[in-house]
């Protein structure tokens, strides 16, 4: 225990003026570190989650494994305070078998479906494998000094009733369980196979041994287009948050509705700011990430039902997904969408002009204006700049397209039309000047 009350100020120092892409300074040194630190903790079973799995079996707790990237300083607020021995979590850790674990290598890909852009998250399982839900937090993600855990606590008590309630409610858990994947761990996905293996190199660098959770989601998408295949939209717009459809929830809840935008689907369904979402598509849920994976698992249009309480009563509200409903997520700050990028846009970084900065360009409201407001300067991400594009060029047609729409939009359009080896037209405004270009497809 003092050795961890002893790293965790050198942590939270760490992380004091971190930004979302931000890294520790020495990765191996922090990596060494946190395993120094914690391989022999009483409370933390280091990097073994099959032994975790034997050990809730045995004792009947439920499992708690903490996935976490060290090198990456987001999500360190929340890190630092989940791994304080003394806290008011602890009473409710001290109720799971607790597992941390630092790479992705070796993940048994039908359990550990979560959403992989996190550097923080958590999966909450019976010792037979059964899934009682998720946590992950991309407010914490943007902001690594953000220790607040309410929201983590209330996570760790739903899945603690949750198991009280087990076998009985196993059926209503079934859809939280993962589907079927076409690959058993990270190493055996082509593109990581060639360069990882299952156990991480101690004896030598650490931390390029690692495989790193947000390469399992770029592998996967590579997969694709490896294929010459049509990127599905539930790899390019991947857990889509609740503000796709209108809703924002409080971080420090379960799944209460914060806010609801004009005019969006959650409008229409009904749902109004204190609404406390109780289920999902039949599921119940423990935390916001546990709403995302039914938004992530959803279909392309339908229909979800959820159990609403508002104001101590509850109804069932109808959530109608419109077609393309997934395409209006915005994935802009995502880290799996720089490989992205550096297939479709040679690695621009897009934004759509707002209306004022439209009007003052002389810009139609309708039509496409996206602002490049960074150009890729190395490998696939020098494409861009390569074929001429420059920083502050407005993209107004693309491939055929001049309708009005985000790069996020464009991104999944292209993906889903456009092959690698292809080259697609853009007609840019330079100033007053307007230049044609070709885009190349990766």
């Amino acid at each position: 225990m003092k050795s961890l009350l002893l790293v965790l100020p050198l942590l939270l120092a760490a992380f004091a003026s971190s930004t979302l892409a931000d890294t520790v300074k020495d990765r191996e040194g922090a990596v060494r570190s946190d395993r120094a630190t914690l391989e022999h903790d009483a409370r933390w079973i280091y990097n073994d989650y099959r032994r975790g799995f034997a050990l809730a079996r045995q004792t009947g707790k439920p499992l708690l494994v903490v996935l976490r990237c060290i090198p990456c300083l987001a999500c360190a607020g929340i890190d630092a305070q989940v791994l304080l021995q003394e806290s008011d979590l602890s009473p409710l850790l001290d109720q799971f078998v607790c597992v941390r674990v630092i790479n992705a290598n070796a993940l048994d890909l039908s359990l550990f479906q979560f959403d992989y852009d996190l550097s923080f998250t958590t999966m909450f399982f019976n010792g037979d494998g059964t899934v009682y839900g998720r946590y992950g937090s991309w407010r914490h993600q943007k902001d690594a000094q953000d220790k607040t855990t309410a929201g983590f606590k209330r996570a760790l008590e739903g899945a603690l009733g949750l198991h009280r309630g087990y076998p009985a409610n196993k059926a209503a858990l079934a859809g939280k369980q993962g589907v079927p994947t076409q690959f058993r761990t990270p190493v055996n996905i082509p593109t990581l196979s060639e360069k990882y293996t299952l156990d991480l190199n101690w004896d030598g660098k650490v931390v390029p041994s690692c495989i790193h959770c947000h390469q399992i989601g770029d592998a996967l998408r590579l997969t694709f287009r490896d294929k010459d295949q049509p990127m599905p939209d539930e790899w390019v717009y991947f857990w889509p948050a609740p503000e796709t459809l209108g809703l924002t929830l409080s971080a420090d809840h379960v799944a209460r509705a914060e806010s609801v935008a004009s005019g969006s689907p959650a409008e229409r369904a009904g749902l109004r700011p204190g609404d406390e979402i109780l289920s999902l598509a039949a599921q119940p849920l423990i935390s916001i990430a546990d709403l995302t994976w039914v938004l992530h698992r959803a279909p392309a249009a339908g229909t979800l039902v959820a159990l609403v309480r508002r104001a101590g009563a509850e109804r069932t509200v109808n959530l109608a997904l419109p077609e393309g409903w997934r395409r209006k997520a915005d994935i802009s700050r995502r880290v799996g969408t720089w490989p992205m990028r550096g297939m479709v846009t040679g690695g621009l970084v897009l934004e759509d002009l707002g209306d004022e900065e439209r009007r003052r360009r002389g810009l139609d409201h309708e039509g496409m204006a996206l602002l490049v407001i960074s150009v890729g300067q190395y490998g696939k991400h020098a494409a861009a700049k390569n074929a001429g594009f420059q920083k502050d060029d407005v993209i107004v047609q693309l491939a055929g397209e001049s309708a009005r729409m985000t790069e996020s939009e464009m991104i999944g359009q292209l993906l889903r039309n456009h092959r690698a080896g292809e080259k697609v037209r853009a007609t840019i405004m330079r100033g007053h000047e307007r230049i044609e270009l070709m885009l190349p497809m990766q």
